[in-house]
C-alpha cells in the first residue's frame, strides 16, 4: 500500500499495490502494521455502506463528537465521487479547510479520514457504491453535520444538486458550529 499525506494534518489518501498475472490480480487494503506505522487506526468497530442512485448525488458533510469521535477508512467500490473532507478540530491551523480526492473503483484508493473531520461526497455517475470502516460505533446523540454548500467553507461541487436529505440540507454553517476538542 502506498500512504499518501494530504494537505489537511492526519488525513491520507491510501493506494493499493496491485500484484497481478493473467488471471487479474491481488491487492492488500489493511495491514495493523504498515497503518500503526503511519499513526492511523488499526481497529475497526463498524463497517457500512452507502447506495446512491442517481449522478448529482450529496451525502453529508458528517462528523461524530467525542466521546464518539472516528477515524473513517472510506472507498468507492462502484462508480464514481467526489469526496471531501473539512477539518472541524479545535486549534488546528487548518480549521475550516477542506480536500477533496476522486474516489472510484479504477483507482480503488482509500481516503483516510481523522477525527475531527467532516466527510462528504458527491457521486459522479449514477449507482454510487461506498464502503465505510468506522473505528467508533455511531452514536446519534453524538453526530453532527457541516453544510454542504457553506460559503464559508466554499467547496466547489462539480455537478448541480440532485438529491440530498433533507438532514444534510439542515446542517450548521461553519460559523454556527464549536470546533471538535480531539
Amino acid at each position: 500500500m502506498r500512504f499518501t499525506p494530504l494537505s489537511l494534518s492526519g488525513a491520507f489518501i491510501i493506494e493499493p499495490e496491485p500484484r497481478g498475472d493473467d488471471r487479474g490480480f491481488f491487492a492488500r487494503l489493511f495491514c495493523t502494521e504498515e497503518f500503526g506505522a503511519q499513526g492511523l487506526a488499526t481497529a475497526w468497530t463498524q463497517c457500512n455502506m452507502s447506495f446512491s442512485l442517481n449522478r448529482g448525488t450529496v451525502r453529508g458533510l458528517h462528523f461524530q463528537r467525542p466521546p464518539a469521535a472516528e477515524t473513517k477508512l472510506i472507498r468507492c467500490t462502484r462508480g464514481a465521487v467526489f469526496d471531501v473532507i473539512v477539518d472541524l478540530r479545535l486549534g488546528s491551523p487548518s480549521y475550516g479547510k477542506w480536500h477533496s480526492e476522486q474516489l472510484d473503483d479504477a483507482n480503488r484508493a482509500m481516503l483516510c479520514v481523522p477525527e475531527g473531520f467532516a466527510h462528504g461526497f458527491q457521486a459522479l455517475t449514477p449507482n454510487v457504491e461506498m464502503l465505510y470502516f468506522h473505528s467508533a460505533s455511531y452514536s446519534s446523540e453524538n453526530e453532527g453535520g457541516l453544510r454542504w454548500d457553506d460559503p464559508e467553507v466554499d467547496i466547489p461541487w462539480p455537478l448541480p444538486v440532485t438529491d440530498m436529505s433533507k438532514r444534510d440540507s439542515g446542517f450548521p454553517s461553519l460559523n454556527q458550529l464549536e470546533p471538535i476538542a480531539i
